[in-house]
Parts: structure tokens; C-alpha cells; sequence
């Protein structure tokens, strides 16, 4: 399985990184801004400045992940659209939003299941729209 590692594309595997890191971006930085403070029970602490490891460790968290998809993506025979969509969706529930909650069902997250719930809309579009990607530009 892993001699597929020379074949993977990795022009591609850099534009899923950027598309990964532009959904998640607008997602937690504007679109779930400020219920993602509730769900973690922080609505009424001063903001946090962000440190360097707000934007980098994502980003490396999600160039793995983008590099395991490709591999799986390749080893799998993956091809097509409709697809590459449906290894998206299975890797999405399957493991990010899966191990979402199972992260947050401890006592320093107060909201749980809310905190799964802000999460797992950009982990599922980003785990489809990299897998997309991967699919179709091999």
C-alpha cells in the first residue's frame, strides 16, 4: 500500500491543504465564532490572542490527514467523482467527526455535544472538498 506514495500527486495535496486551511478559517474565525466560545464555556473571558500554533497546528494537522487520504484514495483505487465524495463523507463521520465528539466528552468541554456539532459541518466539507480534490486531480 505504501508504494503508492510516489504516485500521489502532491500539487494536489498542497491545494487540499490551502482549501482546507481557507474552510476552516472562515469557519471557525467567522462563521462559528462566537457560539464555538459557548460551547467550550468561555463566552465570558477576554478573547485570547492567538499564538503562531492557532494557525500552524491545524494546518500540519491537516496536511496529515490530507496525506493519509491520499494515500487511502490511491490504494483504494478511488477514481471518480461520486466516489471520491463518498471516501469524503466515510472519512468525515467515520474518524473527524467520530473522534470530535470522543474528544469533547470530557469535563473541559461543558458542551459536548454542541462542541461536535460547530465542529463536524467543516470537518465533513473540508474531508469532501480535499478528497475531491485528490480524486480529480491525479
Amino acid at each position: 500500500m505504501f508504494n503508492v506514495l510516489t504516485e500521489i500527486n502532491w500539487l494536489a495535496v498542497l491545494a487540499a491543504v490551502v482549501a482546507s486551511g481557507v474552510i476552516g478559517g472562515v469557519w471557525f474565525g467567522v462563521v462559528v465564532a462566537k457560539p464555538y466560545l459557548v460551547a467550550l464555556g468561555r463566552q465570558n473571558e477576554p478573547a485570547a490572542k492567538p499564538g503562531a500554533l492557532t494557525y500552524t497546528g491545524p494546518m500540519v494537522a491537516g496536511a496529515v490527514i490530507i496525506v493519509t487520504s491520499a494515500v487511502l484514495l490511491r490504494a483504494l483505487g478511488v477514481e471518480t467523482l461520486s466516489d471520491g465524495i463518498l471516501f469524503g463523507l466515510l472519512v468525515g463521520v467515520g474518524y473527524l467527526v467520530s473522534m470530535t465528539f470522543t474528544i469533547a466528552i470530557n469535563p473541559n468541554f461543558p458542551r459536548p455535544v454542541f462542541y461536535t456539532l460547530l465542529n463536524a459541518p467543516s470537518f465533513l466539507l473540508t474531508s469532501v472538498v480535499t478528497s475531491i480534490i485528490l480524486t480529480l486531480w491525479r
